[in-house]
């Protein structure tokens, strides 16, 4: 690779900054392209390669810009490794279930693109968690439906998403007939974007399709149920002709919320709008009088379902935030013990 490929990649003024200050001496920047266990595949401007990692540096995660000690001018020797991850932009997590921790999707995104297919359900509890991971990882969201070759009525689907998820910019694509890539490579412009979505739902075929070669391995899927077969195993960045990355991902079956209520509130900004005009600055938008959320789903401008959405991800975000802040669980665990202790004397002294 050549010095002026670090651009594409997204090299800018921010990260040169960056590496004056956090970058160890005689190291080189790279950016991850492929997390591979217990080493990575970056790009660098004298070629690519893995490099060792170390747990001294912490987690790394696809997107990282990171410093590479050992690398020379020849390329990537076998003792390179990794010396220091610069600060990111962005962070995508999403909870794992297996471990009930963070699991790091991909850093210095600047958006996170939920793709849905148009041969399946659109789901859009999905499209509410993950409008609310983008936020807290500090990256914008955005819809795309894919395979519009396979229905009639786009528009209708269209519709529905901006209905049900008002905010999001939303786009209809299909890697057969190439309608809406342009759209979308313009919507990445020289940012950086991951695609995040069930198997199957056409995340690999777009990459393809904006990249104008295959890049990245796609399958048809079971003609049954419209699954995918996890054709992407690992997540992978790819520099695209037109400008910009894209980060391909594999099928994520689960969407677990590691986001702060703030966050979630951002995915619902419509219903912000509609809290700053409640009576009270605490509206709790349940019972309380001159709550202008509840009147809205009174009068049918705010569907009930969304609200509920709502409350029940602030309620997951709350959960998340306890498991992670050792110092909020112990704070719930006295506010917990004390309402223990007065109910016990309440019980004594009745």
């Amino acid at each position: 690779m050549g010095a002026a490929d670090l651009v594409s990649l997204g090299w800018n003024e921010r990260w040169q900054t960056l590496w004056g200050d956090e970058a160890p001496d005689d190291s080189a920047p790279g950016r991850v392209i492929r997390h591979d266990g217990v080493a990575a595949l970056v790009a660098l401007a004298s070629g690519t390669g893995h490099v060792a990692l170390s747990g001294a540096v912490g987690p790394v995660t696809v997107g990282d810009w990171v410093a590479v000690e050992g690398a020379g001018d020849d390329g990537i020797g076998e003792s390179a490794r990794v010396g220091a991850v610069l600060t990111r932009s962005s962070l995508l997590e999403r909870r794992d279930p297996s471990v009930n921790s963070a699991q790091l999707l991909a850093a210095n995104v600047d958006r996170v693109v939920m793709v849905c297919g148009a041969d399946r359900p659109l789901r859009h509890g999905r499209i509410q968690r993950g409008a609310a991971l983008a936020w807290e990882a500090g990256a914008v969201p955005a819809v795309v439906v894919t395979k519009a070759d396979l229905t009639d009525d786009m528009e209708s689907l269209l519709e529905e998403v901006r209905t049900a998820d008002p905010g999001l910019d939303v786009l209809a694509t299909s890697a057969v007939t190439h309608v809406g890539i342009d759209d979308l490579a313009g919507l990445i412009g020289h940012g950086t974007v991951v695609f995040i979505g069930e198997s199957g739902a056409g995340k690999s075929s777009l990459v393809n399709a904006l990249a104008g070669e295959q890049v990245a391995v796609a399958r048809n899927v079971r003609s049954g149920d419209a699954k995918g077969r996890h054709t992407t195993t690992t997540r992978q960045l790819h520099v695209l002709p037109t400008g910009g990355c894209v980060i391909d991902s594999p099928g994520i079956r689960e969407m677990g919320i590691w986001a702060t209520s703030d966050s979630v509130d951002a995915a619902f900004g419509d219903i912000g709008d509609l809290a700053a005009h409640c009576r009270f600055n605490d509206c709790a938008h349940g019972t309380e009088p001159g709550c202008a959320v509840m009147a809205a789903v009174a009068d049918g401008t705010l569907d009930a379902d969304r609200l509920a959405s709502w409350r029940s991800l602030r309620e997951e975000a709350a959960a998340a935030q306890l498991r992670n802040d050792p110092r909020a669980r112990k704070q719930a665990g006295k506010r917990f013990g004390k309402m223990a202790r007065e109910a016990q004397k309440y019980r004594q002294g009745r």
